[in-house]
């Protein structure tokens, strides 16, 4: 699936999640010929409705995951490439060791690597539906030799699965959830795909539990984490590490 396609199948998808897709059998019961109406065909239409919601709900539910995987599966050859690095450094690490000084350990191996990889801190202020935040997470610039100002910008999260669970999941974003990796290696616009997927499916699942969905799960504070402007960036100086502003590191 070519990058446009997957970015139409995900608006459709999450526009699918975020609308009120219930029929309703009173637009059916209207439409019909009773008047008034039996409470036996009242009955009929009722449950002819919760049947064509749960069929369609399921169908739906199938191609959000066709649509997820797909995703998940799609690496370019710049995302294989660091992918194939950082599972070397990160084979044998302890998964108890914190999460920032993993990071740490990851940015010092890959820029060993020859990778201009930096770690990359984002914090932004309260705005309408979005408190303020912070967030950590691994930058790896890769230059095109044949066009320099054009660097393709990967991301990296070795703690990514865990940003998107739920205390109450319904059982299909369980199963959603269930299939990130714990470790993320990708593009903006897969990274972008993703979290509109998910903050979609959260919020279709918290509404499911009958519970409201928190600013913190919105899709404009999850992708704060990733993709604010201006993060600043770590890379080791001497036995540390050093805020730096160096002109190949861009922002979004």
């Amino acid at each position: 699936m070519g990058s446009l396609e997957e970015d139409e199948l995900v608006k459709m998808v999450q526009d699918f999640i975020e609308s009120d897709h219930s029929p309703s059998p009173t637009t059916l019961i209207n439409s019909s010929n009773h008047h008034p109406p039996t409470q036996y065909f009242i009955l009929q239409v009722d449950l002819f409705c919760k049947f064509k919601i749960l069929n369609f709900v399921f169908g739906m539910f199938l191609l959000c995951v066709i649509c997820f995987q797909d995703i998940l599966r799609s690496d370019t050859v710049e995302e294989a490439k660091v992918m194939k690095y950082v599972m070397k450094h990160m084979r044998g690490r302890h998964g108890s060791e914190k999460t920032t000084s993993l990071s740490r350990f990851l940015v010092k191996g890959m820029r060993k690597d020859g990778f201009h990889a930096s770690l990359c801190q984002t914090s932004w202020s309260t705005s309408f539906r979005c408190p303020a935040g912070e967030y950590e997470y691994i930058e790896v610039i890769i230059e095109d030799e044949k066009n320099i100002k054009d660097p393709t910008r990967v991301i990296v999260d070795i703690d990514f699965k865990s940003q998107f669970e739920l205390a109450r999941p319904t059982e299909h974003y369980k199963e959603l959830t269930e299939s990130l990796p714990i470790i993320f290696v990708g593009k903006e616009n897969k990274l972008c795909n993703i979290i509109s997927l998910l903050c979609s499916a959260a919020k279709q699942s918290l509404r499911e539990k009958g519970l409201h969905v928190p600013p913190w799960r919105t899709t404009t504070y999850m992708t704060s984490k990733w993709l604010s402007l201006c993060p600043k960036k770590h890379v080791p100086i001497g036995k540390g590490f050093g805020v730096v502003n160096l002109n190949y590191l861009t922002s979004p």
